[in-house]
């Protein structure tokens, strides 16, 4: 029982934190060898370090090249939200041009109710114009339905387009590009 819960038992220290580019990690610490014959053996076997300014140089053109690519999707958004924004205040806008009209319907509609027998062809008159009105409110009602219709399929649009943007965004990652079989190795691998 003692020695299964030894087993179980691993050491804090032999874990690393590595911080990779943004991604930070755990590791089992890399077994130190005596420094003199490893210096002797990475000097001969590996490369010479990267130049520093070398190194930042690129770091600040990738940074640059994905700023500029994250500036000009926020730009085509913005576009589109503007021009959401702008149809809204139009339709905004003929609504409250209907609205005397309405006003002024109601003031007309009591008055021809409070017309009298003597007055009929006057109040026919004014019933046609009431119902002509009442039309134009319904035209007018029905072209406010039709376009906020419409800026709700735009709407519908822009969060598919989006939700479809990160889901390749997430397909697009390159651990998925290996096989099964070779990311399990490399995952398997002691770097």
């Amino acid at each position: 029982m003692a020695a299964a819960a030894a087993a179980g038992y691993e050491n804090p220290d032999e874990w690393e934190l590595v911080n990779d580019d943004g991604f930070v990690h755990k590791r089992r610490k890399r077994p130190r060898t005596d420094t003199a014959a490893a210096a002797a053996v990475t000097s001969s076997a590996a490369p010479p370090p990267p130049d520093p300014a070398v190194e930042r140089k690129h770091l600040r053109e990738r940074r640059k090249r994905t700023l500029l690519k994250l500036r000009d999707k926020y730009l085509t958004e913005i576009s589109r939200w503007e021009l959401l924004s702008n149809t809204l205040k139009d339709m905004e806008q003929s609504a409250q041009t209907h609205s005397p009209e309405r006003q002024h319907l109601h003031s007309t509609a009591s008055f021809g109710g409070a017309s009298t027998s003597e007055d009929h062809s006057a109040s026919d008159s004014t019933r046609r114009s009431i119902v002509d009105d009442l039309l134009s409110q319904v035209e007018a009602q029905e072209a406010i339905i039709d376009n906020v219709s419409n800026l709700c399929d735009i709407a519908e649009r822009l969060c598919i387009s989006q939700e479809e943007r990160l889901k390749q965004q997430l397909t697009n990652l390159p651990i998925w590009e290996p096989s099964p079989h070779e990311l399990m190795a490399v995952l398997g691998e002691q770097t």
